[in-house]
Order: C-alpha cells, then sequence, then structure tokens
C-alpha cells in the first residue's frame, strides 16, 4: 500500500518559511495572496493486511516520528 503523511503547523504555530513565501510573493508582484503556510509531504509504500491496518500503523509512526505533535498536526491517506 501507499502512505501519504501531510504535515503542517497547527493554527496560532508561526509559521516562518510560510511568511518568507507570502512575502517572495508579494514582491513578485501577488500582493493578494496571505497567510501562507509550509508543511511537507512524505509519501512511502507499507505491506499491511488492509487500509485500516495500514492507517493504523502510519498513525502510531506519525506519533512517533513523522510529526511533532505538539506544535504539528498531520492528515494520513492510504490508497
Amino acid at each position: 500500500m501507499k502512505a501519504t503523511v501531510h504535515v503542517f503547523l497547527k493554527p496560532g504555530v508561526l509559521d516562518v518559511q510560510g511568511k518568507a513565501v507570502e512575502n517572495a510573493l508579494h514582491g513578485l508582484g501577488w500582493p493578494s495572496v496571505k497567510d501562507a503556510r509550509v508543511g511537507r509531504v512524505i509519501e512511502f509504500d507499507l505491506d499491511a493486511a488492509d487500509a485500516e491496518a495500514a492507517k493504523a500503523e502510519v498513525k502510531a509512526m506519525c506519533e512517533k516520528l513523522l510529526a511533532n505533535t505538539v506544535i504539528e498536526s498531520y492528515r494520513i491517506d492510504v490508497a
């Protein structure tokens, strides 16, 4: 199965990279851009019995390594 994890900062956490992207876009002529946020995507293949087992395993990975759950949220997609 293919797992995709989307990790992003929780609302209210200062996103320095997002602010830099927003400022750069303003400088390039897109002043209407606001509240830019930068996250990351992690994709990998996983052997699992079914989609629910895969999601449970990936959730454990996120809680232990892939996301800093104090300041980040994540979304899991399994196909």
